[in-house]
């Protein structure tokens, strides 16, 4: 190995692998700082971005940056480098989520063959064909959570029905909630500034038939010429969690989340998200219930998967709205 400091240029490059993550409502709730005279990479949470009614505890924002960890990861392993995390460092500062250094590696961790899905990756909320998922890669899946610490418990049919009416009460909540309506209107649609937030081309159809948990942002707001479609009947769904519920455990599993989510890309597969049911603290262990057949510990993400149409790609922010270059650092 190599004491050698990666270059301002090799981190910038690097950044912009990660910001290509998920995040809630596309928000992007993470500020960069690399400081080339220690060779350190601060990763901070931009409260400027936060959601109080539909992410009061911040979960949602650790486990956004930690795909973007996980992203960084595998940007710097493409490269031949090692990226050295070492999460939450600060206890006086708890925006402050990793610091990471970047070490030159002659064996870059195995990750970095996912490097190709980072542009590929999409949410879509398009329907999915009916063919199901082939075994072998809903147990890789579910073997790329595993090597992050993580599981991801892949629901069988009779799973899927009470996860699906966990979510529709959910779904329910939120039309009774104006303050949660407004917070999501601000990321979606209309409310949405610049090259963050959801637009309108990524709604996807309505859906007026079929029981595939896909979130529908437009809130009760008139979309026009929005086409409406069949979703999948026996929809593909699985539940990501963790051993702990602590804020080390959402950085963790925004990284076991990403990683699965390249995996499924790089296997041809499409995927989506849904956090709707985990934004209500009441419906949220619900998941985790054994007869909801949830089998981790808490919950963190639900995924939807299958056989869909390629969607474009939502926006992102440009590399130096999200990083900082600080020379005397």
């Amino acid at each position: 190995m190599s004491t050698r400091q990666a270059d301002a240029a090799a981190v910038t490059a690097w950044v912009g692998d990660a910001i290509m993550a998920p995040s809630m409502h596309n928000a992007q709730p993470w500020q960069f700082t690399y400081a080339p005279g220690t060779g350190r990479l601060l990763l901070h949470m931009d409260m400027t971005r936060s959601m109080p009614h539909t992410d009061s505890d911040n979960r949602g924002m650790h486990v956004s940056c930690g795909a973007a960890l996980f992203n960084l990861r595998v940007a710097a392993a493409h490269a031949g480098w090692s990226a050295h995390i070492r999460p939450l460092p600060d206890t006086a500062d708890p925006r402050l989520l990793a610091s990471v250094d970047f070490v030159e590696a002659a064996d870059p961790e195995p990750a970095a063959v996912l490097h190709p899905a980072i542009g590929r990756r999409r949410s879509s909320r398009e329907p999915f064909t009916e063919e199901q998922v082939p075994a072998a890669l809903l147990d890789a899946l579910s073997g790329a959570a595993r090597s992050e610490g993580a599981s991801l418990s892949v629901l069988g049919a009779w799973q899927v029905e009470a996860v699906l009416d966990v979510v529709e009460e959910a779904e329910q909540d939120e039309q009774l909630s104006p303050e949660a309506r407004a917070e999501i209107a601000r990321w979606t649609g209309a409310g949405v500034r610049g090259p963050e937030g959801i637009p309108v081309h990524a709604f996807g159809p309505r859906r007026h038939g079929g029981r595939a948990p896909v979130r529908d942002f437009s809130v009760g707001r008139p979309v026009p010429e929005r086409r409406s479609a069949v979703f999948e009947h026996a929809p593909c769904l699985a539940v990501l969690g963790t051993a702990q519920d602590r804020p080390a455990d959402w950085l963790l599993a925004g990284q076991a989340l990403e990683r699965v989510l390249l995996q499924a890309t790089a296997d041809g597969l499409s995927t989506s998200l849904n956090s709707q049911a985990l934004e209500h603290s009441e419906l949220r262990w619900l998941l985790r219930d054994p007869h909801s057949g949830a089998t981790a510990s808490f919950p963190q993400m639900l995924l939807r998967l299958g056989y869909g149409p390629m969607v474009p790609p939502t926006p992102r922010r440009e590399v130096g709205d999200v990083l900082d270059i600080d020379e005397e650092g």
